[in-house]
């Protein structure tokens, strides 16, 4: 590369999207970021720049992780979708046979896939959370088996910003015996040898990058309910305080197992993630064609009963797939998207797996992953 600020390899013909990169520094606000595509089990891009922390002038290096925010829904979903091919979960089974004190106050009939597709009418809990509650597990698990739901489960949806890692995580507990994050470990990371966790180790904690509050126009003000799912009850801000502080910079909260939005993980490990789904990498394709076909199926569109009004969001199980907001590559794209500009996806007909992760949160009309995908879109096509 030329330019000093950027680094990495790009392979003949993905020259544009390291002109995208380039210019989200140049013209979009970028501080730090890196981005990273692996085609047919071949890593292709592997792009990274700027500083980590802006603070020291701590520049992003290749392992440079940072905080991902709902990017780690993708991969609970994925967790899930192994154990359905393992035969030890059934999607359309009642939680309660996985979790039998998940049935309280109307829950009973509610199956393990309206979880993961935001139909359970569980995005927020009436019980006020002290962080060190959030981060100790059980007592969010107490409250959602005595929360009754928000409307009938089923016949709508609304986004569960916070609530769906441990809504999805668990069951996957129940069943592995494992908190999701350690799972995750064993099952995935490990294997693929990811720096990607839902839990950070101590010994990982100077390498993450430093958050900074978002730039721009976030969008319409929430309504209580949603203020309310996305903040825990107020357990803590988010993203950030009327200091700019984002609260997710906070070691204890990065090293705790918040799964619906606290993984963190280098661009390259998401990348290398989604492209094992829908590829070899060295290993066997861990998601099979019927699996994929079952997780990109629109499950919840349209109007949402709580926080933004409907911006064309399509959900599959589990992931966001091919939307207007958020194109991908097409129809067999999934993946999920996190808070500030975060994007990770895979599609299996082109055998792509797509990673990007920033430090310098955006607002609504944030365009730097679009560009990004949108050159690899190009790029393939040409």
């Amino acid at each position: 590369m030329t330019d000093p600020q950027i680094h990495g390899v790009v392979d003949d013909g993905f020259g544009p999207v390291a002109d995208v990169f380039r210019d989200n520094f140049a013209h979009r606000g970028e501080v730090g970021a890196a981005v990273a595509v692996y085609l047919r089990g071949r890593k292709v891009v592997d792009l990274y720049g700027g500083l980590a922390d802006p603070r020291s002038g701590r520049p992003w290096t290749t392992d440079t992780p940072a905080v991902v925010f709902s990017v780690t829904k993708g991969i609970m979903a994925i967790c899930a979708y192994l154990l359905v091919q393992q035969g030890r979960l059934d999607l359309d089974a009642p939680v309660t046979r996985y979790w039998p004190e998940f049935g309280q106050h109307g829950k009973a009939e509610i199956p393990v896939r309206w979880l993961l597709t935001h139909q359970a009418g569980l995005p927020a809990l009436d019980k006020p959370f002290t962080r060190e509650e959030v981060l100790a597990w059980d007592p969010v698990i107490e409250a959602i088996e005595a929360q009754a739901p928000l409307w009938k489960p089923g016949t709508a949806h609304s986004y569960h910003p916070i609530t769906y890692g441990w809504l999805i995580g668990e069951v996957i507990r129940r069943i592995t015996g494992e908190l999701p994050g350690a799972f995750f470990a064993r099952s995935l990371a490990e294997p693929l040898g990811l720096r990607t966790w839902i839990g950070l180790p101590a010994t990982e904690r100077d390498a993450v990058a430093w958050m900074l509050a978002p730039i721009g126009d976030l969008g319409p003000e929430s309504d209580p309910v949603a203020d309310r799912g996305i903040t825990m009850g107020g357990a803590f801000a988010f993203p950030a305080d009327e200091n700019g502080l984002v609260s997710f910079n906070d070691p204890a909260i990065q090293a705790a197992q918040i799964p619906g939005a606290g993984a963190v993980s280098t661009a390259e490990s998401l990348a290398r993630l989604y492209a094992a789904c829908v590829s070899e990498t060295g290993t066997p394709r861990l998601l099979s064609t019927a699996t994929v076909d079952d997780a990109i199926t629109v499950r919840a569109a349209g109007q949402q009963v709580y926080g933004h009004p409907d911006a064309g969001h399509r959900w599959g199980t589990g992931f966001l797939v091919h939307s207007q907001p958020r194109p991908m590559l097409g129809e067999r794209s999934f993946g999920h998207d996190g808070a500030g500009g975060h994007l990770a996806f895979g599609d299996d007909t082109h055998q792509v797996g797509f990673g990007y992760v920033v430090n310098q949160m955006g607002g609504v009309d944030d365009e730097r992953a679009n560009l990004l995908s949108a050159a690899v879109r190009d790029c393939l096509a040409g």
